[in-house]
């Protein structure tokens, strides 16, 4: 077996598409195609199913990923090792991010590390902090960062940043503090379940004796940017995280509203896989972030 064609089936899995995985690897799509022929006609096997829109392993392909992941990681980790030997700082990282590190925290970090080590390529996932979790889990990204502590005990949470998340309105809002009570009766609109600010804001509801059920929710949205949108045209009151609103109440877009009694805070976490051994390239970036607590 080829260990191109084996990287190149492996994204295909992963990507659930011969066009993302081309994408994905600067090849044209005629080429992936070929590869997979390849692979194919030297096991005697079919490994791919077409279902729709979207290709998944068969049996035997699936049999195949289990090795083949290992093996690609194995490749990348032999690489990185070698590059270390020699004094290098080289190879690609795959890391995570829920929704507020990941599109308010990381890209200038990433930034800052690539330029620290321009031999670097980094690749960052987006997704709500269970999302993240699981790619953690299934080895697809080394490292996560996310908005809430993972409750697994495979997973080791290391304590990064701290946020701070504030009802926010539109600058249009006239009303004033809001009380225990008010706070149930306003529209409010909040992330989905699954994302690190949901799971906190749930949280802290609970410890004042209020079900989230009670409030008078008027949209669950999938994103921090749809929830800024939607508190923007007017359509309610958001918990958002401060750092993700800040140049929205500088330019005086959104306005804070103050609570009677209500006040987040929380801490973003890194996550690891405890039992997976981490590249030289994953532990360097792991230092870079710690300096940054």
């Amino acid at each position: 077996m080829d260990l191109r064609h084996l990287e190149i089936f492996c994204k295909i899995v992963e990507l659930k598409s011969f066009s993302k995985a081309a994408d994905a690897l600067y090849l044209t799509q005629p080429t992936i195609s070929s590869h997979i022929k390849t692979l194919e006609s030297t096991l005697d096997t079919r490994l791919l199913d077409r279902l729709g829109r979207e290709v998944i392993p068969t049996k035997a392909g699936s049999i195949l990923y289990s090795y083949a992941k290992e093996i690609v990681r194995l490749k990348k980790e032999a690489k990185e090792a070698l590059n270390q030997f020699l004094g290098k700082t080289a190879g690609s990282l795959d890391i995570g991010g829920s929704n507020i590190p990941g599109v308010y925290i990381l890209p200038s970090l990433l930034g800052e590390f690539k330029r620290t080590f321009p031999d670097i390529s980094v690749t960052l996932k987006i997704g709500d902090t269970t999302e993240i979790a699981k790619m953690v889990l299934e080895g697809k990204i080394e490292i996560g960062v996310v908005g809430a502590r993972i409750d697994d005990s495979t997973i080791e949470n290391s304590e990064f940043l701290k946020d701070f998340l504030i009802l926010v309105a539109p600058q249009s809002y006239n009303g004033g503090r809001i009380s225990k009570k008010g706070l149930k009766e306003v529209p409010l609109i909040v992330r989905e379940k699954g994302s690190g600010s949901r799971l906190v804001l749930e949280k802290t509801f609970a410890e004042h004796g209020i079900d989230i059920t009670d409030l008078n929710i008027v949209a669950e949205l999938g994103s921090t940017e749809a929830v800024k949108q939607a508190v923007k045209s007017g359509l309610g009151l958001s918990v958002l995280s401060k750092r993700a609103v800040q140049d929205e109440l500088v330019a005086n877009v959104l306005k804070e509203v103050k609570t009677e009694y209500l006040s987040i805070h929380r801490s973003f976490y890194i996550i690891t896989h405890k039992q997976r051994v981490k590249s030289p390239l994953c532990e360097t970036f792991l230092e870079f972030l710690k300096k940054k607590t």
